[in-house]
């Protein structure tokens, strides 16, 4: 019998914030203009990208290279609408430009891309490479005499990818205390729960058996986020992983824990009244 994580209970009755809102609004912005778009997959991810972008990331939006700079790469391309949210709100790029989202013309693609979006650290969306990237960077952190850190956010079904472990032994090999992974464990990716898919439990155990120090917790708890994010590393002298227990499609009911919104191609008037109810109008 699967045992219930006490995080991922906390997650399904997790209230949002205005904040949190707003950044929803902005992805469905997004979604509504294109007529398609990951959203179960940016939905579970927003707290994490607002906590990292809000609060922790030594970043500055005027300088987006600044070679000193954090590093976050999201390994789980595919929910980069959550990401653009945040980099269009702290002025990395104008709002309007997710009124482009996926258009011919537009710097916003279906998956981030290096080069063409400002604060995009990687391009991403073959999944399992985000890590081995983190790596690399904190490696090159280390040799250079640089104190920036990298942030490395992966999903839940990615780390099914034998490279992603490929990283984490070399991560560990190295002690990179300078690298945190944060795993979005939605337990849901696009054809199935990851338990029908390719169990990952015991998922805490797996990380820690790869030489990394592991923390759980609720990840749309801002809080429980910030004092996580704010602690790392957790142990000197290795890396962090912190698996955050989260719902796919949080705060759209029509949504949560429904693989069907995945991806969308289209919104019908009556799914856009839906999101109008659940997180006000965009």
């Amino acid at each position: 019998m699967i045992q219930i994580s006490p995080h991922a209970e906390a997650a399904q009755a997790c209230k949002l914030d205005d904040r949190s809102l707003y950044l929803r609004r902005l992805v469905l912005r997004a979604v509504r203009s294109a007529g398609r778009g990951h959203v179960g997959p940016a939905l579970s991810l927003i707290e994490i990208v607002r906590v990292l972008y809000d609060d922790v990331l030594r970043i500055d939006p005027r300088s987006p290279r600044d070679p000193d700079r954090d590093r976050a790469i999201l390994s789980k391309g595919h929910g980069c609408l959550a990401l653009y949210a945040l980099l269009a709100d702290r002025g990395f790029f104008p709002v309007s430009e997710l009124d482009g989202f996926c258009g011919t013309d537009s710097i916003l693609g279906g998956h981030p891309e290096y080069g063409m979006v400002p604060g995009v650290e990687a391009s991403t969306g073959a999944l399992g490479h985000g890590l081995s990237i983190g790596v690399g960077l904190a490696l090159a952190a280390r040799m250079r005499g640089r104190t920036y850190r990298t942030f490395v956010l992966l999903g839940d079904g990615e780390i099914n990818e034998g490279s992603v472990w490929e990283a984490a032994m070399g991560a560990a090999k190295h002690g990179l205390d300078n690298l945190t992974a944060l795993i979005d464990y939605n337990k849901l990716q696009s054809y199935g729960p990851t338990d029908y898919v390719m169990p990952l439990e015991p998922l805490a155990d797996k990380w820690r058996s790869f030489g990394f120090a592991v923390e759980e917790l609720n990840g749309h708890d801002v809080g429980a986020l910030r004092t996580t994010l704010g602690q790392v590393p957790a142990v000197p002298g290795k890396p962090t992983a912190i698996i955050c227990h989260t719902v796919k499609g949080k705060g759209l009911p029509a949504a949560e824990s429904n693989a069907d919104w995945h991806h969308k191609n289209k919104l019908t008037d009556n799914e856009l009244d839906a999101i109008r109810v659940a997180v006000g109008d965009f």
